[in-house]
């Protein structure tokens, strides 16, 4: 089999790559590990930007988005019993659009199913070859058949643990990590959310996300050690210590009601440089990981692809490299203001092992200037509703 672009990975970076590229003319094949049903069944963040919005509508996969997404004007940021707002619209002009991941890949996978998208599932054994040359291919395996795809260029959209980043030779890529002393545990309850916006709480006790999917459906999480397990939190445990983390008028009014998803994600700063390797193009969580606060890890990844296409649009359309060859130059500005902005919101909010009295009163200070500061307010906004491309 043959295409112009093959996309390793059927999230949702490479499904967006994919339906931007036909609206251009432009073929692609999808390899997924998994099937579409695991793919649709992973819960993940539902914080969208209008760049990431922009996008969905240029593939014409938005109508569903704009017909049930929350736009959030703002959002909450509290310590103790104190509380207090920071203004989106106010302080940029924008907003953020909730919808749910699993819901935006949803339609993606509609899309691109309705256009005839070219798709491979359960692919196992993924080789990527003569990336660094002008006739890459991939060899995989299907249900035990030997397959080969040959293509002009390779996305690679395949996560943290694809093949796609370790087929780069080490003395070409330079890795740079920052590990986390902590987790998130993170609870799906039906049940209506304490807030109509997010509520981003620090406590003594740890850091906590009061979150939701849509009006009936709420997303939960508390920070916790590295070493529990979801089993080891019954829900009302969760219930009790959630309450604690946030202020009192707001956990009086929290409805409970019983978990239907219950996980643990640890928490990590990753960037891999460079992000191109010959023909071969990283995209997302394949190139570069932040943690969940501030949600910028589907909308690093958006970014990514809409470098990426722009590149290979003026490939295609106007034989031009300029786009290709300024890919990983251009994602990456954007990508390590993103991990900025990721590692001092989880600095502020989190609790950390250690820390004395001065750092926790400075940390205090931090979310006070914050509250008291107009500019630092705009700094933040500017930063959540996404920077421009």
């Amino acid at each position: 089999m043959k295409t112009q672009v093959a996309i390793i990975g059927g999230g949702p970076s490479g499904l967006l790559l994919s339906q931007l590229l036909h609206t251009r003319g432009i073929d692609s094949v999808v390899l997924e590990r998994k099937t579409k049903d695991y793919v649709l069944g992973r819960i993940r963040a539902g914080v969208l930007e209008q760049g990431l919005v922009a996008l969905m509508e240029k593939a014409g996969c938005a109508d569903r988005l704009h017909a049930e997404g929350i736009p959030h004007e703002g959002t909450w940021i509290s310590y103790g019993d104190e509380m207090f707002r920071v203004d989106f619209t106010e302080h940029t002009g924008k907003l953020v659009m909730v919808y749910g991941q699993t819901e935006l890949t949803s339609d993606l996978y509609k899309a691109r199913e309705e256009s005839g998208g070219k798709f491979e599932f359960n692919v196992e054994d993924v080789a990527i070859h003569s990336a660094d040359t002008d006739a890459p291919h991939i060899d995989y395996i299907v249900a035990g058949e030997a397959r080969r795809l040959d293509c002009d260029f390779i996305a690679g959209c395949d996560g943290f643990h694809g093949v796609s980043r370790q087929s780069i030779p080490l003395d070409v890529r330079k890795e740079y990590e920052k590990v986390y002393p902590f987790g998130w545990l993170g609870v799906l309850s039906e049940t209506p959310p304490v807030n109509h916006e997010l509520i981003y709480a620090n406590s003594p006790r740890g850091f906590a996300l009061c979150s939701m999917r849509n009006e009936n459906l709420s997303r939960y999480y508390i920070q916790c050690s590295l070493s529990d397990k979801p089993d080891d939190w019954t829900d009302e445990a969760f219930w009790q210590e959630l309450k604690r983390r946030i202020p009192v008028y707001q956990a009086e009014t929290l409805v409970m009601g019983p978990s239907i998803e219950k996980s643990i994600a640890p928490l990590r700063s990753f960037v891999t440089e460079p992000m191109r390797w010959g023909n071969l193009f990283l995209c997302g969580d394949a190139a570069h990981i932040v943690p969940p606060t501030g949600a910028k890890g589907l909308n690093t990844a958006a970014s990514d692809v809409n470098y990426l296409f722009d590149g290979l649009c003026d490939f295609y359309e106007n034989a031009s490299t300029d786009g290709i060859d300024t890919y990983s130059e251009k994602a990456l500005a954007r990508v390590w203001k993103a991990e900025r902005f990721s590692w001092w919101f989880s600095s502020l909010m989190h609790t950390y092992p250690n820390q004395s009295e001065f750092d926790l009163k400075m940390q205090v200070a931090e979310i006070e200037y914050l509250r008291s500061c107009t500019s630092a307010q705009r700094s933040m906004a500017e930063n959540y509703v996404g920077l421009p491309y």
